[in-house]
C-alpha cells in the first residue's frame, strides 16, 4: 500500500474509502451520507482530490488485498491497523470515527466487515478506553 504522511488529508480520505468499500461496494446511500455530513470537505479535500485517493486505494487493494471466496477483495487486520496508524491526532481520530459511523450506518444495517472496521478503529485509536474514562 502506498504511504501518506501521518494525519494528512489523504491518509484520512483512504480510511473513508475503506469505510465506503467495507461492504464490498460504494452505495448511493453512503455517498448521500458523505454529502449530508460534508465528510470530504471535513477532510480538507475537494471532490477531485478525494476521488483520486479512492482510485489509488482501489488500485492498491487489487495489488495488496486477498480475494475472498465471495470475490470481494479484503485486507487483513495488520494492513487495516497500518492504515489506521497513519492517523495519530486524537481529534482527527474522533472525527474520522464519526465519519466512518455515518457511512456504515447509511444503509440502515451493519455487515460484519463494517463492524470489524469500527472495532479496529476504536481499538487502534484507543477510543474505547477514552470513552470509558470520561
Amino acid at each position: 500500500m502506498r504511504h501518506y504522511p501521518t494525519n494528512s488529508p489523504e491518509a484520512m480520505a483512504r480510511i473513508v474509502a475503506l469505510a465506503l468499500l467495507a461492504d464490498g461496494a460504494i452505495d448511493l446511500s453512503e455517498l448521500e451520507s458523505m454529502k449530508r455530513h460534508e465528510i470530504t470537505k471535513g477532510l480538507g479535500l475537494d471532490d477531485r482530490q478525494f476521488d483520486k485517493v479512492v482510485h489509488d486505494f482501489c488500485n492498491d487493494m487489487m495489488t495488496f488485498a486477498h480475494r475472498a471466496p465471495t470475490g470481494q477483495f479484503e485486507l487483513d487486520q495488520k494492513s487495516i491497523d497500518a492504515l489506521l496508524a497513519e492517523i495519530q491526532d486524537s481529534e482527527l481520530q474522533s472525527r474520522l470515527l464519526s465519519a466512518i459511523l455515518n457511512i456504515v450506518n447509511a444503509e440502515g444495517n451493519l455487515l460484519a466487515s463494517e463492524v470489524t472496521l469500527v472495532s479496529r478503529a476504536m481499538t487502534c485509536w484507543g477510543l474505547d478506553l477514552r470513552l470509558s474514562s470520561d
